[in-house]
C-alpha cells in the first residue's frame, strides 16, 4: 500500500486542526511601516481622508483618459525595431514629395468585360477629384485609369499624402469611397477600394469606438459576476466603483505614457482595459473574502478591516508585484507594439493593486457591514459545518498524491501536443475576422492585374549608377517581380511584385527579393509594406525566443524572495510553463477547427506566454504562500490541504472573472485580439482549476517538507514525527 495513503489514513481531517475562520488567503509578511500605511484605510478618522485622496488621485488620472485615443498609433512602421531595413527605407528622405504618397487603388470590374460607359464614369471620377480633391488626395501624382488586358477590369491609383495625421488620412479614404457613388450605382459593376491607404483606413475603422465597446461589454460582465458572487442587490456597487476608477486611471496613465513617447496601438489599448478590469476585480474579491470573514470575528468594522488588510494585503502586493514585473520584461521586445504593452499593462495593474488597498478598504469601512444585505455577516456567526468541495478534493489528493500529479501532468502534456500545429505566419490581409473592402478589393484586382500593383516594394539604391543593373536583375526574377521602374527620386525604384503583397508567399519571398537586388547593388535596401511585414515577423520570432527565458528568470527570482524556497519556486514555475503549453495547444486547435483562422499572429506566443506565466503564478502564490504558513504550524502535507481549502473558492471565482474579461476580446473583429482573448481565458481557467487545485497541491504533498529547500522548513516543519 502506498506510503502516502497510509500517511493520509493516520492524519485526521485537516479542518479539525485549523478553525474555519482562519481559512483565508495570506502571503509573506509585509514590512511593518508599509502595513501601518495601509491600515490608514481602516482608521476611524483616517478612512475618509484615504477615501478622498484615492478618489482625487484616481480621478485626476482618469481625467486624462480621453486623450488615449489621440496618442494611439497603428502605423506598422512605428512597431518595427530600430535598425530594421524596411524602417530605414521608410525614414529615408525623398527627392520627390509624391514618393511619400500612399495609394488608394480603385478597382472596377464587370463579368463579361467593362462597357464604354464604365470607363467614362471612372474618368469622370478622375476629373472630379482634380477639380475638388478630397482631404489629402495629391492631384500632382494622379494619373488616368488603366484597363486590364481583355478589358474585364480597370484600376485607378489615387495618391494620398501621408502627413502623419491619421484621422485626416482615414477620412480622405472614406471621402474617396463616397465620391465613387456614381460608379457603384451602375448595375452589375463591382467597385472596390484597396491598397495601402485602404488597408490603413479599414484597420483604423476596426478600432473606432473599440474602447467604448470594450468598456461596456467588460463592465457589464464584471457587474453581472459581482452580483452573482455576492448575491446582494447593493454590495456589488462598492467593488465595482473601485474597478471603474482603476480602469479610468489606467487609461489616463496610458495617455500620459503615450504623450511621453510610448508607442500605444489600438490593440494594446484594448488589452489594457480587460487586464485592469480583471486584475482589479480579482484583488477586490480577495480583500472582500477576508473582510467578510473578519466581520464574523469582530464587533467593530474598523477592527475587521485592519485584520483583513493584515491578512490579504501581503497576498495582493505579492500577486500584483509579480504581474507587474512579468509585464515589464516585454520592454526587452524588439516589436514596438509588443514592447508598449509592458509598461502600459504594468501601470494598469499597479493602479488596480493600489486602489484595491486604499479606495476599496476605505469605502468598505465607510459603508459598514450592512452593505452585505441580505447576507450580513454578524459577530460570532458560525459558518456552516458542511465540508466544501475543496476539502473533499484535498482528501482525494492526500490518498494518492503521486497518481494525482502524474495524471494532471499527463493531461497537460496531451493538451500541449496541439502546439505542434502552431503556425505564426498571419499576414495583413488575414488579420480581420470580418469582411473588409480592402481585402475584397485586393482579391478583385488580382484577377486581372499583377497583385503587387497595390503595394509596390520600395528599393533604395546604394549607388544610383547601378539603377539599370538592379532593374535588369529584377527583370530576370519574373517569379518574384512583375515590373520595376524608376521614380521621381534617382535613388529609388518602385517594384511591382508578382505575388499578393499582403499574402504569405510574397512576405516569405522578401529575403530572396533582397538577395536579387543586392546581387546588382550590394548597398541597396528593400522596403515597402511587404518588407515591413517580413521584418516585423522576423523581430517577433526573435522576441519569442529571447524574452520568455528572461521573464522566467525574473519571475523565479520574485518567487524565491516571496516563498524563501528555491525548490518551491522552480516547481511552481514549471507547472505554469506546462500549463501555458497546454493552453496554447488547445487554443491552436480551436483557432483552426472552430474559428477557421489561417495562422496565428507572429507576436501572439510571447504575449500569451507573459500573460499566462504572470497570471498563472499569481494564483499559485496565493496557494503556496498559505501552504507555507500552515506548514509552520501543522506540517507541509496537512498545510497544503488546508491552503487548498482556504483558497479554493475565492481563487476559482477570481479565475472565472479574469477569464471572463479576457474572453471579451474574442468578440472583436481582429484575429490577434481574438487569439489573445481565447488563449488567456482558457489558460487562466486551467491554472485556477487543474493546476492550482490538483497539480500543485499533489506535488507539494508528495514532496513534503523537501519542497521548502533550502529554508529551515525543509529540515523541520510543524509536522510531528
Amino acid at each position: 500500500m502506498p506510503r502516502s495513503y497510509l500517511l493520509a489514513k493516520q492524519i485526521p481531517p485537516m479542518w479539525q486542526y485549523v478553525p474555519r475562520r482562519q481559512f483565508l488567503p495570506l502571503s509573506t509578511p509585509t514590512p511593518r511601516s508599509h502595513m501601518t500605511a495601509l491600515l490608514l484605510a481602516a482608521g476611524r478618522r483616517s478612512k475618509v481622508l484615504v477615501l478622498v485622496l484615492a478618489i482625487l488621485a484616481a480621478g485626476g488620472l482618469a481625467s486624462q483618459a480621453g486623450k488615449l485615443e489621440g496618442v494611439v498609433d497603428n502605423d506598422p512602421v512605428a512597431s518595427l525595431p530600430s535598425g530594421s531595413e524596411s524602417r530605414d527605407v521608410a525614414q529615408r528622405p525623398v527627392a520627390d514629395p509624391t514618393e511619400r504618397d500612399v495609394p488608394a487603388v480603385v478597382v472596377v470590374a464587370r463579368d463579361g468585360g467593362l462597357r464604354d460607359g464604365d470607363l467614362d464614369a471612372l474618368r469622370d471620377v478622375v476629373a472630379d477629384l482634380r477639380r475638388q480633391p478630397p482631404g489629402l488626395v495629391d492631384t500632382r501624382a494622379l494619373r488616368e485609369p488603366e484597363q486590364a488586358p481583355g478589358g474585364a477590369a480597370a484600376v485607378l491609383a489615387v495618391p494620398i499624402t501621408d502627413n502623419g495625421d491619421e484621422e485626416a488620412f482615414n477620412e480622405t479614404v472614406e471621402t474617396l469611397r463616397d465620391r465613387l457613388a456614381p460608379l457603384r450605382e451602375r448595375d452589375g459593376l463591382d467597385v472596390q477600394v484597396t491598397g495601402g491607404a485602404a488597408f490603413s483606413a479599414d484597420l483604423s475603422a476596426v478600432f473606432d469606438g473599440l474602447d467604448g465597446r470594450l468598456l461596456a461589454i467588460t463592465g457589464s460582465l464584471v457587474l453581472l459576476l459581482l452580483i452573482l458572487i455576492y448575491r446582494s442587490p447593493i454590495f456589488w456597487l462598492v467593488p465595482f466603483v473601485t474597478v471603474i476608477f482603476a480602469e479610468g486611471a489606467s487609461r489616463g496613465a496610458g495617455a500620459l505614457l503615450g504623450e511621453a513617447g510610448l508607442t500605444v496601438t489600438g490593440q494594446s489599448s484594448g488589452i489594457l482595459s480587460v487586464l485592469v478590469f480583471g486584475a482589479a476585480t480579482d484583488y477586490a474579491l480577495l480583500l472582500v473574502a477576508r473582510y467578510r470573514e473578519e466581520l464574523r470575528a469582530h464587533d467593530d468594522v474598523h477592527d475587521a478591516m485592519r485584520a483583513a488588510l493584515r491578512g490579504a494585503a501581503p497576498a495582493i502586493l505579492a500577486s500584483g508585484g509579480t504581474v507587474v514585473v512579468g509585464l515589464l520584461t516585454l520592454l526587452l521586445a524588439d516589436v514596438g507594439s509588443t514592447r508598449a504593452i509592458g509598461p502600459l499593462g504594468a501601470a494598469g495593474v499597479a493602479l488596480a493593486m493600489v486602489l484595491s488597498l486604499t479606495l476599496l478598504p476605505a469605502s468598505l469601512a465607510v459603508v459598514g457591514r450592512r452593505a452585505f444585505w441580505p447576507f450580513i455577516p454578524r459577530p460570532g456567526e458560525e459558518v456552516a459545518a458542511r465540508r466544501s468541495v475543496w476539502e473533499r478534493l484535498g482528501d482525494r489528493i492526500a490518498r494518492r498524491p503521486r497518481r494525482a500529479w502524474v495524471g494532471a501532468t499527463a493531461v497537460l502534456v496531451v493538451l500541449a501536443a496541439g502546439t505542434l500545429g502552431l503556425d505564426t505566419t498571419l499576414t495583413q490581409q488575414d488579420q480581420f475576422t470580418s469582411t473588409v473592402e480592402a481585402v475584397e478589393g485586393q482579391k478583385l484586382l488580382s484577377e486581372s492585374f499583377p497583385p503587387g500593383l497595390t503595394a509596390p516594394a520600395d528599393v533604395v539604391l546604394g549607388d544610383p549608377g547601378r539603377a539599370e543593373a538592379v532593374q535588369a536583375a529584377l527583370g530576370r526574377a519574373d517569379d518574384l517581380v512583375a515590373s520595376a521602374r524608376p521614380t521621381g527620386d534617382p535613388n529609388r525604384l518602385s517594384v511591382v511584385l508578382a505575388r499578393d503583397p499582403y499574402g504569405e508567399a510574397a512576405v516569405a519571398a522578401v529575403p530572396e527579393l533582397r538577395r536579387v537586388v543586392r546581387s546588382a547593388d550590394p548597398q541597396a535596401l528593400v522596403g515597402g509594406a511587404t518588407a515591413e511585414a517580413y521584418d516585423l515577423r522576423d523581430a517577433a520570432e526573435r522576441d519569442n525566443l529571447v524574452v520568455p527565458p528572461i521573464a522566467l528568470l525574473v519571475v523565479a527570482l520574485v518567487l524565491v524572495v516571496l516563498l524563501r524556497s528555491i525548490a518551491a519556486s522552480l516547481l511552481l514555475l514549471a507547472t505554469v510553463v506546462v500549463s501555458f503549453l497546454a493552453s496554447l495547444g488547445v487554443a491552436t486547435v480551436a483557432w483552426d477547427v472552430l474559428f477557421g483562422f489561417p495562422a496565428a499572429d507572429p507576436t501572439l506566443p510571447l504575449l500569451a506566454f507573459v500573460f499566462l506565466v504572470a497570471l498563472g503564478v499569481d494564483y499559485n502564490i496565493f496557494l503556496a504562500s498559505r501552504a507555507r504558513e500552515e506548514a509552520e504550524r501543522i506540517g507541509t502535507r496537512r498545510g497544503v490541504l488546508a491552503a487548498l481549502a482556504v483558497t479554493g473558492g475565492v481563487i476559482t471565482a477570481a479565475g472565472v472573472v479574469l477569464a471572463g474579461t479576457f474572453s471579451v476580446l474574442a468578440v472583436l473583429p481582429l484575429v490577434l485580439l481574438t487569439q489573445i482573448g481565447t488563449v488567456v481565458a482558457f489558460g487562466v481557467l486551467l491554472d485556477a482549476t487543474l493546476v492550482r487545485s490538483v497539480l500543485v497541491p499533489a506535488l507539494i504533498h508528495d514532496l513534503g517538507r523537501r519542497v521548502w529547500w533550502p529554508s529551515r522548513l525543509a529540515r523541520q516543519d510543524g509536522e510531528s514525527g
